[in-house]
């Protein structure tokens, strides 16, 4: 029988409301969840990007400002930018649009970010309070990658997992976080020998790498949990371009219990768990001024 699909939609649709319900709640208190989005320089992507994340945000009730930098904008500028927004009291919650140009370093821009306001949950505090099982704010997508994961009902404790992928902010988040619910975790990736002979005992199957369709049917144990990741533009023999995940989904539903669809599985819970973030970090502060 084929796979239970997951249905990332529905789900984030359901978190949503619930962000929306403490967002009403805060404001009712007299207190706003105030996101501020840096965006240096930028294209027509990355300005409708920025639009359909003010519209989450306001569908929520989170206040959404965009922060427009130049193009040639220095690493000092930026820099001083940033800890502006982190001395504002005014605002809850940072998070920084990637890419930024070649002349910046956007690895030293989300450290300045204050671990507080860290939305993303990418500054090396936030990452570390993972590793210590006292999160703050979880990587978006790892965050994402996880509740659907739970959202099966499947019991972690003593599961098998393999992550295929380890990422700072994909993989190695998502293997910490089953870690901590007492699953045994293994982190592969792409260039791991026999990595269908890993993958495929794996009660729980996530793939983060970036490759389409690296994951087939033999990757999958059977009633297994996939949880896939990529997105990758693949193009068809007919020359129409397609977005597919890092897994063969027709092939690997045959053999799963549940699977995430690309689009619609973990993008769509992404955009929730940033949300969810900024409202958590509003409130960390605001109980921290009480």
């Amino acid at each position: 029988m084929p796979a239970q699909i997951i249905d990332g939609n529905a789900i984030a649709a359901k978190v949503k409301e619930q962000i929306k319900a403490r967002t009403v709640q805060l404001k009712a208190q007299g207190r706003v969840v105030h996101l501020v989005a840096i965006l240096v320089g930028g294209s027509p992507a990355a300005e409708m990007y920025a639009s359909r994340q003010a519209e989450a945000c306001k569908a929520v009730g989170i206040e959404y400002e965009l922060l427009k930098l130049h193009d040639e904008t220095t690493q000092p500028q930026a820099i001083a930018a940033i800890e502006k927004l982190n001395h504002d009291a005014s605002v809850t919650g940072i998070m920084l649009h990637l890419p930024v140009p070649k002349l910046l370093n956007e690895a030293e821009l989300q450290q300045r970010i204050d671990p507080l306001k860290d939305v993303e949950g990418v500054n090396p505090a936030n990452l570390g309070f993972l590793v210590s099982s006292k999160p703050l704010n979880i990587p978006c997508t790892a965050a994402a990658a996880f509740e659907l994961i739970k959202s099966t009902g499947v019991n972690l404790r003593g599961a098998e997992a393999v992550v295929v992928g380890a990422s700072e902010i994909v993989g190695k988040p998502v293997a910490l976080l089953l870690s901590d619910e007492r699953a045994t975790v293994q982190i592969c990736r792409s260039a791991t020998p026999d990595l269908a002979g890993h993958c495929n005992k794996a009660d729980i199957l996530v793939a983060a790498v970036g490759r389409a369709h690296l994951l087939g049917g033999e990757h999958v144990k059977p009633g297994a949990v996939v949880i896939d990741v990529g997105i990758n533009r693949m193009t068809l023999p007919d020359g129409t371009k397609k977005t597919v995940g890092d897994v063969d989904f027709d092939a690997a539903r045959e053999k799963a219990c549940f699977i995430t669809p690309v689009p619609g599985g973990v993008g769509p819970m992404t955009v929730a768990m940033l949300l969810q973030n900024t409202v958590r970090s509003a409130e960390a502060a605001f109980a921290r001024k009480s």
